[in-house]
C-alpha cells in the first residue's frame, strides 16, 4: 500500500513540475515567446494531417469498400468543422458518422 502512494506521490509531482517549468522559465513575463506562439499556431494543423495519413495509409482503393467510409468520414468531419469550429465536435461526430458507415452501410 505504501508503495503504491509513494508511486502515485511521484508521479503527481513530477507532473506538477513538467507542467510549471515553462512557467518558471519564462519567469512570469506577460509576453509569450514568439517561437511558442509560431509552434502554438503551426502544430495543430500539421498534427491533424499527420493523423489524416495515419489513418489513410491502410486504405486499400482496389478492394472492398474501396475508401468509401473513411472518405466519406473525412468529407463530413471537414465540413462539420468549416461550419461549426469546434474541433471536439468534429472529431466526436466523425468518429460516429464513420462507425454508423462501417456498421451498417458498407
Amino acid at each position: 500500500m505504501e508503495h503504491s502512494l509513494a508511486i502515485i506521490g511521484v508521479t503527481a509531482l513530477c507532473t506538477i513540475l513538467i507542467r510549471a517549468l515553462p512557467f518558471w522559465l519564462l519567469g512570469g513575463k506577460n509576453k509569450i515567446p514568439d517561437t511558442v506562439q509560431y509552434l502554438g499556431k503551426a502544430l495543430p494543423p500539421a498534427i491533424m494531417a499527420i493523423l489524416v495519413v495515419y489513418c489513410l495509409k491502410a486504405v486499400n482503393i482496389f478492394e472492398g469498400s474501396r475508401g468509401f467510409p473513411e472518405f466519406l468520414a473525412i468529407a463530413f468531419v471537414a465540413a462539420l468543422h468549416l461550419w461549426k469550429k469546434n474541433t471536439l465536435l468534429s472529431i466526436g461526430a466523425g468518429t460516429l458518422f464513420y462507425m454508423v458507415l462501417i456498421q451498417t452501410v458498407f
